[in-house]
């Protein structure tokens, strides 16, 4: 990694996490306009939608040799797109913000375990530190400061739902790097998606059918637009070019810094102001991305 293509690579490790953390307050805006299976649908078919026109000449002039991939597809479809997706939004609707970023804490750590374990990436001191460092500030930020917190989680259904949901990104992360593609990222990204969907689009046929479903209004709609470009394609976009340069352990690391972006984004979007505990976290995990980087 050197020259221009290092420099971008350096500025999506810390454009990355904005583009994430968008998701948390979507999915608080989302709550009452649209099901939870409904949203992830709608993103995924938008965020296909926008990258289809740029990557479909290369599907088609390689569809022979990435069609014997389709099962890696579905399961990655399966992990990042629908387990990640819509069991997410579920479990917003019973669990706080707080207990979903402590639960997904750990999610970079067990990345870079288990690809130190599957894929041989080697985990030197200085990521060691960073990954000590960016858990400790990502704490620091969702238990505001106290970490008495920690002792005191009351757990309820939908931190089950959570808890899945991070072993489903440990995994999609890990796979991700382990299964080789002859697709380029984007173009792989886009026959991910349509795996998801196979699942996406009967789980919202069957949850409208089960639950009494809210009004699709022109908010809902902006909301599904804006899920699929901003923490849809362009977030899965970046995160995809990040593991092919940086591999699947320093990637991780960035989910770290969505906490930080997410609080600010919510002062702006919820009007809910930030703590002196994030200037802490903040701190704390900066450092942690230069450690993890550098030659």
């Amino acid at each position: 990694m050197s020259g221009r293509h290092g420099r971008w690579v350096t500025v999506l490790l810390f454009v990355g996490p904005a583009l994430w953390s968008t998701n948390y307050w979507i999915a608080r805006l989302a709550d009452g306009l649209i099901g939870p299976h409904a949203l992830a649908a709608g993103r995924w078919l938008v965020a296909g939608a926008v990258l289809l026109p740029f990557v479909a000449r290369g599907l088609r002039t390689r569809r022979a040799a990435w069609r014997g991939e389709w099962r890696q597809l579905l399961v990655l479809g399966a992990l990042g797109m629908y387990i990640c997706g819509a069991w997410v939004y579920v479990a917003g609707r019973t669990t706080s913000s707080a207990n979903i970023a402590i639960i997904y804490a750990i999610t970079p750590v067990a990345i870079a375990a288990v690809s130190a374990w599957m894929l041989h990436e080697p985990l030197r001191a200085p990521q060691r530190w960073a990954l000590a460092l960016a858990l400790a500030g990502t704490l620091f930020v969702v238990t505001r400061g106290d970490l008495g917190v920690l002792t005191g989680l009351d757990l309820v259904a939908g931190d089950f739902w959570i808890m899945a949901a991070a072993v489903s990104w440990t995994a999609y992360s890990v796979l991700l790097r382990k299964w080789p593609s002859v697709l380029g990222p984007a173009e792989r990204l886009v026959a991910i998606i349509a795996g998801g969907l196979v699942l996406l689009i009967p789980g919202a046929a069957l949850e409208a059918l089960l639950e009494p479903q809210p009004p699709f209004g022109w908010q809902a709609v902006g909301l599904v637009l804006l899920a699929g470009l901003v923490p849809g394609a362009l977030a899965f976009g970046a995160h995809s070019l990040l593991q092919r340069e940086l591999g699947a352990a320093r990637t991780a690391l960035m989910l770290y810094l969505a906490p930080i972006y997410g609080a600010v984004g919510a002062w702006f979007v919820l009007g809910e102001r930030p703590g002196w505990y994030h200037a802490v976290g903040a701190a704390l995990i900066l450092p942690s991305i230069w450690l993890a980087t550098r030659r």
